[in-house]
């Protein structure tokens, strides 16, 4: 079938989709302090996002596969812009709930169909370094929502500039033609649910459970560990996120390159041993300043190629069902973090700060052991 769509600016529209997931998984960070001062039970919130990503997550997968890209695109987009605007606006907590449902719950969605239309529009030798690069554009939008809200303390003009540029890039992705959807006959819920029964699938799956609970756990309790282990001040603490996130950013902008030199498990293992260098690192000096900011850059620089190198491999090998196999290897990834955070929260209160380190370390080790069996069954 002739191509009838930009290559360019397709990637484009699913760059920004990605930068309003960063948004998305950010924007409670900054302001719920504030939020909280004004409006009871607004602590409360970060747990309704889950829910709404979760939900946005299982959703994706057929439904793009079976009616294409586009209108989901959209449709995912004015729901974060409606959850953007919700918290800027409502002062009611049932209110508040039903935004950030919303906002979660479109980035659930625009998580999972920018990787799985990046995937479509690739082939094997450029899909995992555009899957890089997409993932980068996550670190973009989580960091530029993080400056606007540093330097601008009302948290409601960042949400309505945020709401601005939301409105501008949903009126051009109309203007975007799209890949179709797959041929009806490769999909249905026979098919769908037959994916599960590929260990590969199930394999890579279990990765990404660990890498999101890496991902979870660092990005959760870092602060605290920082704050009791390191005895560094709040702000000092939380600067170090800050690095985390340039540090994934800086991992992922090269990645194509060296997935072209290394192969995708050489990649991975490389960075994967820069994220174990760096919890390292992390543990031995958890009092210098200096040392937890380089040590988080470089957990954030390792932690950078999972996702992309893991995608890459689901995407090569579940072309005709690629958005419910991303589907599924997502839900399997976000259960995860839940799990990840609720297990160190335990572990805090009866191992201590130093179980963070600990958790990181066995997340890494069992990542590093598992992809291989997974690429081999992959072959099969």
């Amino acid at each position: 079938m002739e191509k009838k769509y930009s290559t360019k600016l397709v990637f484009m529209a699913a760059c920004v989709g990605m930068s309003f997931f960063g948004v998305t998984m950010l924007s409670l960070g900054p302001i719920l302090g504030p939020l909280n001062a004004v409006v009871e039970g607004a602590n409360a919130l970060p747990s309704t996002m889950s829910i709404g990503i979760i939900i946005g997550t299982i959703l994706f997968g057929p439904i793009v596969d079976k009616f294409g890209y586009k209108s989901l695109l959209i449709l995912a987009s004015i729901c974060a812009l409606a959850g953007v605007q919700g918290l800027a606006n409502f002062a009611d907590i049932k209110w508040l709930h039903c935004s950030i449902f919303s906002l979660g719950f479109g980035g659930g969605i625009l998580n999972g169909l920018t990787n799985a239309l990046v995937s479509d529009i690739y082939d094997d030798k450029k899909r995992g370094g555009r899957l890089g690069l997409l993932g980068a554009f996550y670190c973009v939008g989580a960091l530029l929502w993080t400056l606007l809200n540093y330097f601008i303390p009302d948290f409601r003009i960042p949400l309505g500039a945020m709401s601005i540029v939301m409105v501008l890039f949903i009126v051009a992705f109309f203007f975007i033609a799209f890949p179709q959807a797959k041929p009806q006959g490769s999909v249905s819920v026979k098919k769908s649910l037959g994916l599960l029964k590929y260990p590969a699938l199930l394999l890579f799956a279990v990765v990404l459970f660990f890498q999101c609970a890496f991902e979870g756990t660092s990005g959760n309790f870092t602060v605290q560990y920082l704050n009791h282990m390191g005895g560094m001040d709040n702000a000092t603490a939380t600067l170090a996120m800050t690095c985390y996130t340039i540090g994934m950013m800086g991992g992922r902008l090269p990645l194509g390159r060296i997935m072209g030199k290394l192969k995708e498990l050489g990649t991975l293992y490389l960075y994967l041993s820069v994220a174990f260098a760096g919890v390292i690192l992390f543990y031995a000096f958890a009092d210098s300043v200096v040392a937890a900011y380089v040590a988080m850059a470089l957990i954030g620089f390792g932690a950078g190629a999972t996702f992309p190198v893991v995608l890459n491999f689901i995407g090569g090998a579940f072309k005709d069902l690629s958005g419910t196999a991303f589907s599924i290897a997502l839900f399997i990834g976000l259960c995860g973090q839940s799990i990840g955070n609720s297990f160190m929260g335990m572990q805090f209160d009866s191992l201590g700060y130093i179980a963070l380190p600990i958790t990181l370390i066995a997340c890494v080790v069992v990542m590093v052991m598992l992809v291989p069996l997974a690429v081999k069954f992959t072959k099969k």
